[in-house]
């Protein structure tokens, strides 16, 4: 089981809360928040544990009868259940504020076998809910609190603010010859790759894995020796890059892909094949006509995806033929970046992949 929790609020917050008596006792007065399904089953599919927490002040009684509430309660956990939502703990405070209990929101006695057996991934863990006695336990709990507000923070929203914060990650490398600082982000190509590591053509080529790949990259070379060749820029950028590529395959594993990609580069074509296999191998069946394009040296093309390989902990063969080396290249990176793409599986074809950005 994971120990990235959802601590989830039922009434107000995944069903609408009715304005005049706030009990939802009748079929007719289940009403689902927007997007709450939808957002729920991508999150779940992420790996998180749901956690239903919910305050029910009087449950039991003669206002209340337990037949009302666990009828409509049922019905509700049938409907998100039908859609692959399914809840992996529901907790329910029967008692009203007067009772002065020791489970009713925000107090904590309800989440003592999750917190006692210490599952609870603190970095990683989110109390969503519609009041301040919700926020008031995320607080108790230590974890980070999301108000929601169909108006102000919509489940849309709460999606879009629990995947961004997990989907970027960040490594720097420091050594005598190079200073590499390298930020990965998972957002579908629709943030601004800064690429700059001293040598064009090579920021070219990165430039197409982080199109092709819909993983945008910040990279900058802060120190390098360049005025003896470009070696171990070269070198330690593909390490570093690794090294975040390797979190990012990591950060959603169990729907990760194998898969193979051929892709054209007008004359040239590229046949990549990737394996997510924690077992580093290059195959590169590639000949260049000739040993550099422009100033860079076609060889590091090959120790580059060597020492990525390694980094990032994968197989990767390529198999590819042109008679321009530029081409040639480019369509190397562009199909590393596609493959990249299918193998990690967290992106839909939504956007036309260009880096030029005119198609």
């Amino acid at each position: 089981m994971s120990n990235n929790i959802l601590f989830i609020d039922r009434d107000g917050t995944i069903v609408s809360e009715p304005t005049l008596d706030y009990q939802i006792d009748t079929l007719e007065k289940i009403v689902l928040e927007p997007h709450v399904i939808t957002t729920l089953l991508n999150l779940k599919k992420l790996g998180y544990c749901l956690v239903l927490f919910t305050n029910q002040d009087g449950l039991g009684s003669n206002c209340f009868p337990f037949y009302n509430f666990y009828n409509t309660h049922n019905f509700i956990l049938q409907i998100f259940r039908s859609q692959g939502v399914i809840f992996d703990d529901i907790l329910i405070c029967p008692h009203k504020p007067e009772d002065n209990c020791e489970c009713r929101k925000p107090k904590l006695q309800l989440l003592k076998g999750w917190i006692i057996n210490n599952l609870i991934n603190k970095n990683n863990s989110y109390v969503i809910g519609d009041r301040l006695s919700d926020m008031k336990l995320a607080q108790n709990i230590g974890i980070q609190g999301l108000h929601y507000k169909q108006q102000f923070l919509s489940w849309i929203d709460i999606e879009k603010k629990i995947t961004n914060q997990k989907r970027c990650f960040s490594v720097f490398r420091n050594t005598k010859e190079t200073s590499i600082c390298i930020k990965t982000h998972i957002n579908n190509n629709k943030g601004l790759n800064i690429i700059t590591t001293g040598i064009g053509f090579f920021d070219h080529m990165l430039e197409q894995i982080a199109v092709h790949s819909g993983i945008n990259f910040d990279i900058h070379v802060l120190k390098g020796d360049l005025n003896v060749d470009e070696h171990h820029t070269v070198e330690d950028t593909a390490l570093v890059l690794g090294k975040a590529l390797y979190k990012v395959i990591r950060y959603n594993k169990k729907n990760n892909h194998r898969f193979g990609f051929m892709l054209p580069m007008d004359e040239s074509i590229s046949h990549c094949v990737l394996d997510i296999s924690n077992r580093p191998y290059l195959v590169f069946n590639v000949q260049f006509k000739n040993s550099t394009i422009g100033n860079f040296h076609t060889e590091m093309i090959q120790h580059f995806f060597r020492t990525l390989v390694f980094s990032m902990k994968i197989t990767l063969h390529f198999q590819a033929t042109g008679n321009n080396d530029h081409h040639l290249c480019e369509a190397l990176f562009k199909s590393f970046g596609q493959t990249l793409r299918q193998a990690i599986k967290h992106l839909k074809h939504d956007v036309l992949l260009s880096s030029k950005g005119i198609l």
